[in-house]
């Protein structure tokens, strides 16, 4: 069965590439930019080289698209553009093709203001469940491709499933405030207890996506690490979070303090992957209790495909506000 991987050149796009071609699984990569991994340059808001590309195809993995770096750097209609003019196009192209399974990498960033509660209220506990409240055109145009994927689904008998996806970019944090309080690795760290997830986890999600989507129509799943809070910790982990944290992970306090790391002083949102690991039989294996461990070992809290595909930037020069400029 051929897969073919848009943004082979990008983060998620090498890191399913390299697991495919390691599990000797036959799948195209391409990208407007070439890449080791990147079989075919060319653009998914080009129907002709999709088609092209489609041909034989079984399963897409389409992790292609825009990211909110983006945002403050190209036009609302370039947007437009890829995330949802090329979703289409791949969308009908697949569904021509007789194409198995479309599995879209969507955004956490879909939930917009619904992420951050008002001020006083307890943290925001986000399942698939919440209602999105889009706050930017990244996050707009990823809720209407989710929106095409389940009209493809329920019109064209298009096998789909959205994976809503939370951090697990390398770069920077683009919030200046944060870069100057916690040093890099522990920022990271921290948001392994809400709000990140490692790559490799990612791609085993995919994986299991596709090959789910046969039996099933339409699905959304978050895609992020397990976090050790339940719901009845929310009110507390606004205001509280170490000792919430303290609480479930104890260890953590001496390897912080070993490397002058800080714990967050609260959260205001977690994100439960339940569905995700009940529906598709995920189980992520990076989550914070395993990089407290990995600390304690003395290892990279990185995973080695994390490792493997490395940083890649979102654009070809550099800002002096920080990794991006933020709109």
């Amino acid at each position: 069965m051929t897969v073919l991987v848009t943004g082979s050149s990008g983060h998620l796009g090498e890191a399913l590439m390299r697991t495919l071609q390691a599990q000797r699984r036959e799948a195209i990569g391409i990208d407007v930019l070439p890449g080791a991994f990147t079989h075919q340059v060319g653009s998914i808001t080009d129907r002709a080289f999709v088609h092209r590309c489609m041909k034989h195809i079984r399963t897409v993995l389409h992790a292609a698209t825009l990211h909110k770096p983006h945002v403050a750097t190209h036009s609302r209609q370039d947007f437009i553009d890829v995330n949802i003019s090329g979703t289409l196009t791949l969308l009908e192209e697949a569904a021509a093709a007789g194409a198995a399974a479309f599995v879209y990498t969507s955004t956490t960033s879909v939930f917009g203001d619904a992420l951050v509660p008002p001020p006083g209220a307890p943290a925001a506990w986000i399942t698939e469940d919440v209602t999105a409240v889009s706050k930017n055109i990244y996050g707009v145009t990823k809720a209407a491709a989710e929106d095409l994927c389940q009209l493809f689904a329920r019109n064209h008998s298009l096998r789909t499933i959205v994976l809503r996806t939370s951090r697990f970019f390398p770069e920077e944090d683009d919030n200046g405030a944060i870069r100057e309080t916690y040093a890099d690795a522990n920022i990271k760290a921290n948001e392994f207890l809400y709000r990140r997830v490692d790559i490799e986890d990612v791609v085993s999600a995919h994986l299991l996506a596709a090959r789910h989507a046969p039996s099933a129509s339409f699905a959304k799943y978050i895609i992020s690490a397990t976090t050790p809070f339940s719901r009845r910790d929310t009110a507390e982990l606004r205001n509280n979070a170490p000792r919430v944290v303290r609480r479930y992970v104890p260890d953590y306090e001496a390897e912080f303090a070993h490397r002058g790391w800080t714990m967050v002083p609260g959260i205001d949102r977690v994100y439960d992957n339940e569905r995700a690991r009940i529906e598709l039989g995920w189980r992520p294996r990076h989550d914070f209790r395993a990089l407290i461990a990995r600390l304690k070992a003395g290892e990279d809290i990185r995973s080695p495909l994390a490792r493997q595909v490395g940083s890649k930037g979102y654009h070809n020069r550099a800002f002096r506000e920080g990794p991006y400029p933020v709109e």
